[in-house]
């Protein structure tokens, strides 16, 4: 068997991972890639020109930096089945949806400027009815049911712990009598996170492929999560500000809720309006709504009680870019959280253009932001932000809440390494940034010196 990576690999985006046997080929997840446009666009369209390549797609879930290109495949031609759980299937509805508007919108702006420059114009990597076909091709599975893909490769789907829906997976592959099992572990959540059960453990594994988003840095405990945001939600009410929250429709933003209305229930914090200026995260949360069935016990608890994440009696979805607009003109405290969580797109840049420069408002980071991206430059305390071409002076205060991650920090990791048992002899290691994947190969290597570690880059080919 051989694993091509050809995203994903020393770096945090587009992941899409082909594995070869005599039999077939199955690309484990198509992501967007993520990054300066030019260069972002071409890695994109290089994967689209394998689509007459694959056999199947397997998706772990439904961040587009994971299934972000799959519409770009398929208009170029591939047409056969996309496998994902029930959940991740719902969710790919919209976050596809919301990815090729984004992708027609940046091209109608780009080819207004062209036109005056007398340039020439610029397609979208993909349209709404890519999406449409893309989303005909999903095939839908439960945790735990093996699923055969080629007449050698079987693959079974645990959970990941990471967003709803999320998969792990076990490939089982058959040649001559024996059998490779394969581990694939990530993305990989963390343990005692809100709303999600903890992820699973694979066992038994010849090889593991593992991310190593957080593979040289540890995060706060999650208990410290509600001391740390209720700390920002007073201290800016108090000074008659506004907080606002870039987040990831996905997942993070309920997560943000869950604690909001966690706090009030538990009247840590005054009665603060609550914003949620995005479609996509209204249409998300109503997909959390159905999928109840995939909760940990204590959301279901808070849920009785009426503390869910979505019973925040201050909660208000906004959908109308006039009503968007007006709150920059709404003098009450309040909480903002639009997309996109790292500040590259969206509304999140409009909110941003009109707080940062008061010193009574607070910019607070709940979710990771990669290098290069304007959330990055928050993070690393910029004193200067760009954004629509202009500059603002950074007045409010930032809080950087890495408890709110969704990825297995250091130890985390290092416990999956070690949970896989001692029959596993082949570690790749994927899905982070370089100084991290070699501080964490470091790490394994000390700890397992009978195995072979291997880093591989975008465009390497590692034999099994």
């Amino acid at each position: 068997m051989q694993i091509t990576f050809l995203g994903g690999a020393q770096e945090v985006t587009g992941s899409a991972h082909i594995l070869a046997t005599p039999r077939g080929r199955i690309l484990r997840d198509c992501g967007l890639f993520q990054g300066h446009r030019k260069d972002a666009r071409t890695k994109c369209e290089s994967i689209g020109r394998l689509a007459q390549d694959i056999d199947a797609v397997l998706l772990s879930h439904a961040h587009i930096d994971h299934c972000g290109n799959l519409p770009t495949l398929v208009k170029h031609g591939f047409h056969g089945p996309i496998h994902a759980t029930h959940a991740t299937a719902d969710l790919c509805t919209f976050m596809l949806r919301d990815a090729a508007h984004i992708q027609e919108k940046d091209a109608e702006y780009i080819n207004a400027r062209a036109e005056r420059k007398k340039m020439e114009p610029v397609e979208p990597l993909y349209t709404l009815d890519d999406v449409e076909a893309t989303l005909s091709l999903f095939h839908t599975h439960h945790y735990h049911q093996p699923l055969d893909l080629t007449p050698d490769i079987r693959v079974t789907a645990f959970d990941a712990g990471h967003v709803l829906g999320a998969a792990l997976h076990l490939f089982e592959i058959r040649n001559n009598g024996s059998l490779l099992r394969l581990g694939y572990a990530f993305d990989l959540g963390r343990k005692n996170l809100p709303i999600l059960r903890d992820p699973e453990q694979l066992t038994d594994l010849d090889a593991l492929v593992i991310e190593t988003t957080y593979g040289n840095r540890y995060h706060r405990d999650i208990a410290q999560t509600e001391d740390l945001l209720a700390g920002v939600i007073n201290r800016v009410y108090a000074r008659g500000g506004k907080i606002i929250i870039p987040s990831f429709a996905l997942e993070r933003a309920q997560e943000v809720l869950y604690t909001i209305n966690t706090l009030y229930c538990k009247q840590r914090i005054p009665p603060i309006p609550v914003i949620i200026d995005s479609p996509l995260t209204a249409q998300i949360s109503a997909v959390f709504a159905r999928h109840r069935d995939l909760y940990d016990e204590e959301t279901l608890a808070l849920e009785q009680r009426g503390c869910g994440m979505l019973n925040y009696a201050h909660l208000t979805f906004i959908s109308d870019v006039e009503d968007s607009k007006a709150l920059n003109h709404d003098p009450r405290p309040m909480v903002i959280i639009s997309a996109s969580g790292m500040c590259e797109s969206g509304r999140i840049l409009h909110h941003l253009k009109n707080n940062v420069t008061d010193p009574r408002n607070a910019v607070v980071i709940v979710g990771y932001q990669a290098e290069g991206t304007l959330g990055r430059r928050i993070v690393d305390r910029a004193t200067e932000l760009k954004i629509f071409g202009m500059m603002y002076p950074m007045r409010a205060e930032r809080v950087v809440l890495n408890t709110y991650s969704g990825h297995a920090d250091r130890n985390d990791l290092l416990a999956y390494v070690d949970g896989v048992g001692t029959r596993c002899r082949t570690f790749i290691l994927v899905h982070g940034e370089e100084k991290a994947i070699q501080e964490f190969a470091a790490a394994v290597r000390e700890r397992r010196p009978d195995a072979r570690v291997v880093t591989p880059a975008r465009g390497d080919v590692i034999t099994l």
